[in-house]
């Protein structure tokens, strides 16, 4: 049976998504702010490592882990569940718009929102 990341299509796909997700992302009065100042660029390389590995993909992630790298987010920028599920909507509004079936959008939301726990430093 083949891998989320398989079959979304690898690494084109992935590296698309990304660059189309932090696009809509960074449009979004709701989330923007919290990038600000960051590098996107590293961003986006950190993301398109990190969806492969949690996707099923090669494991090429080297950042930290999901709960010390959003800490700070909670902690003093104040990350909520609306930041999280906004971020999640951008994700599904992505992979829709690339014309993934929604049998696969179903599978990749509920790896990103197992996630949440760690995100939101619950």
């Amino acid at each position: 049976m083949a891998s989320i990341y398989e079959s979304l299509g690898g690494e084109p796909s992935i590296n698309a998504a990304v660059d189309i997700f932090y696009q809509k992302v960074l449009e979004d009065d709701r989330v923007n702010y919290f990038f600000e100042g960051m590098d996107m660029n590293r961003q986006r390389n950190m993301q398109k490592a990190f969806l492969t590995f949690a996707l099923g993909g090669p494991n090429n992630y080297t950042g930290k882990g999901m709960r010390i790298a959003h800490q700070k987010l909670v902690t003093e920028r104040g990350l909520n569940e609306s930041h999280f599920n906004a971020v999640i909507e951008s994700l599904g509004a992505t992979l829709q718009e690339l014309d993934v079936p929604e049998n696969l959008i179903a599978e990749a939301a509920a790896t990103v929102i197992s996630l949440k726990p760690d995100i939101l430093g619950q």
